[in-house]
């Protein structure tokens, strides 16, 4: 078996520019990396972004082409047997991502590393963002405008666990308690044993699945370390809390059938911080898949 990057270049779902170039600042650091089958590039064209206050469904119709390419993209990685690095991008592009891996594997757990839950429906956002809606959408809980293109499974509640969230929307929280979502707090990830929360995450995640879909938001980290992020939220984790997390997540790295790294904005980085904290963490997981899958 072999290891696929795919290119995530979108910031469709949000109003603010620039994630959609994570991606291509990352690419130079493993360009040449031999344990990497192929790098695939997924972008848009044409594409003046809404930001009217006022659109709550900002860029559906442009954003919506673009996840059905990405979903094709990691569908065909999957299906050829590959283990498929999605790179974004923001994190809407885990719409694609997400569904594309348990469309393959047909029954999946899903654990969300991430400041915001991403749990807004087009019924509770504020801002009409969509990069806050995906968690909600690959559980089935906001699906019809934007899953057109997947006919298969989605996420159940019940496997779906949230790691880092200390920015809540308070609609969202209202979304997050009626699905009974577990939730670990970004306190949760400084004061108690990393390994407990990731064990739990985990037994949670894989309750009658076939496997795990990892989802990691560089946003989780506070953004006075990362700042080369779109929305970003105070008194984040730190890199030794994120060492931690992959090496309790890496443990059960069989189980793991498909990983995305998102929300990396390279035109808010100041001095390359993010940049640099997002590469190791990307080629930490090249190198332990590559292990994997050799």
């Amino acid at each position: 078996m072999r290891l696929n990057i795919i290119n995530a270049c979108s910031d469709l779902g949000v109003n603010i520019y620039g994630s959609n170039l994570g991606p291509e600042v990352l690419k130079k650091h493993i360009i040449n990396n031999d344990k990497i089958n192929d790098i695939i590039d997924v972008k848009y064209e044409n594409v003046t972004k809404s930001n009217d206050k006022n659109d709550l469904a900002k860029n559906l119709g442009e954003l919506n082409k673009f996840n059905e390419k990405l979903y094709k993209a990691v569908q065909l990685t999957k299906k050829e047997g590959i283990f498929p690095i999605t790179v974004g991008g923001d994190h809407s592009i885990a719409i694609s991502s997400a569904l594309a891996s348990i469309e393959h594997e047909n029954s999946l757990g899903i654990i969300w590393i991430d400041t915001h839950p991403d749990f807004n429906t087009f019924e509770t956002t504020t801002t009409g963002n969509i990069h806050g809606m995906p968690l909600a959408t690959i559980t089935g809980n906001n699906k019809t405008k934007l899953t057109k293109f997947h006919n298969g499974n989605f996420y159940k509640n019940e496997n779906t666990v949230i790691i880092g969230a200390r920015d809540i929307d308070p609609l969202e929280k209202e979304n997050l308690e009626k699905a009974n979502i577990k939730i670990f707090s970004t306190n949760d990830v400084k004061t108690k044993n990393i390994e407990k929360i990731i064990d739990e995450a985990v037994s949670i995640a894989l309750l009658n699945t076939n496997g795990l879909h990892i989802s990691f938001d560089i946003d989780v980290i506070d953004p006075v370390i990362a700042p080369g992020i779109s929305v970003g939220f105070k008194n984040g984790i730190s890199k030794k809390n994120v060492e931690e997390i992959l090496s309790a997540l890496l443990k059960y790295k069989d189980k793991i059938k498909s990983f995305d790294i998102v929300e990396f904005n390279p035109k808010n980085d100041i001095e390359s911080k993010t940049e640099l904290i997002t590469k190791d963490i990307l080629i930490r997981i090249i190198d332990e898949f590559s292990d994997k899958i050799k």
